[in-house]
């Protein structure tokens, strides 16, 4: 068994923004929170570049529970999923949804979404705009990245209070 517990997210029920992530990792799994573990502790600090605490916004992922070997989800883990994302997505009611990487972006813009043509750009999902940048684990092989990962984050912010 690769899992011990699902990891459905957690923020306000209100959130005015979403953050949809790819799948729990092991410290994601054994704590059953959402990004807590190197890559959160880089989403905290972009949140906090940005304007935003986790206190702000309402964060899950593509898949709840961690997949096999810490590997990236199937397309039939995420098909899996979709209802329960979806459902997260309708009962919050954000005014954005921020897709972190190429699993999210896939799971809610389609299957052949590429990360590369879609990054920084709004689309609609669910009714709702929706932003795609870096997913915060990323940043841990390209530090680069933390800067447009933040910029990405203050534009969500922007356009949820606008």
């Amino acid at each position: 068994m690769s899992r011990t517990r699902t990891v459905p997210g957690e923020g306000p029920a209100n959130a005015r923004i979403v953050l949809v992530g790819e799948a729990p990792g092991r410290e994601e799994d054994r704590r059953g929170k959402p990004f807590v573990g190197a890559a959160g502790r880089v989403l905290d600090e972009a949140l906090l570049r940005a304007g935003l605490s986790r206190g702000d916004v309402f964060i899950t992922n593509v898949v709840k529970c961690r997949p096999p070997r810490n590997r990236r989800p199937s397309r039939d883990e995420a098909d899996a999923c979709d209802a329960y994302l979806a459902g997260q997505i309708e009962a919050v009611r954000p005014r954005v949804i921020v897709a972190m990487g190429q699993t999210a972006a896939r799971a809610l813009l389609g299957p052949g979404t590429a990360l590369s043509k879609v990054r920084g750009r709004w689309r609609r999902v669910l009714g709702t705009p929706a932003l795609t940048t870096y997913h915060p684990a990323a940043i841990l092989y390209n530090r680069r990245l933390s800067r447009t990962l933040a910029a990405d984050l203050a534009r969500a912010r922007r356009r949820a209070e606008g």
